[in-house]
């Protein structure tokens, strides 16, 4: 019969762990994280986008502004007919007169909300940011000392391919 060895088993203190490399990491990792948080900001903006599925045509077609985005400047339209044509301004489209003109449509129209906003291929997407936040709200011009309002226009946004 073969002899077996038994070996006691020593009761000894459990091993400690080495927090500090972790709490080095932690020291450094945190304030850095908290510094980036700080500077970070999300903002959603709802846009309607056209669907696939075609539904059943309007009763009574109401207005609906329309800004096509070109190369060679801004247009603005009722859907059927080019109401005018804003040139760019060297390199930037000329988005106070845009403004004034969407602010003049609006008093025309009160009730109406629906905007459409089509870019022609290649037009950066700052300008459609630029373009959008005209079409959406302007920015009133205040005399003497009173602070800027700014006011809703056309809040209900719609982003399409120009035809």
């Amino acid at each position: 019969m073969a002899r077996r060895h038994h070996y006691r088993r020593r009761t000894s203190e459990p091993a400690e762990l080495d927090m500090t490399t972790f709490l080095n990491l932690m020291v450094v990792l945190v304030p850095f994280l908290l510094i980036t948080a700080v500077f970070s900001r999300i903002t959603i903006v709802e846009l309607s986008l056209p669907s696939a599925v075609g539904g059943a045509a309007p009763t009574d077609p109401s207005f609906r502004m329309e800004v096509i985005v070109r190369d060679e400047g801004l247009e603005l339209s009722d859907g059927s007919s080019v109401l005018a044509t804003i040139p760019k301004l060297g390199d930037e489209y000329d988005l106070e007169t845009l403004s004034s003109m969407v602010m003049s449509l609006k008093r025309n129209h009160p009730d109406d909300d629906d905007a459409s906003v089509l870019l022609e291929p290649h037009i950066e997407y700052d300008h459609l940011i630029q373009v959008m936040d005209a079409v959406r709200s302007a920015e009133l011009p205040q005399l003497g000392d009173e602070e800027a309002t700014r006011v809703a226009l056309f809040t209900e946004i719609s982003i399409g391919d120009a035809p």
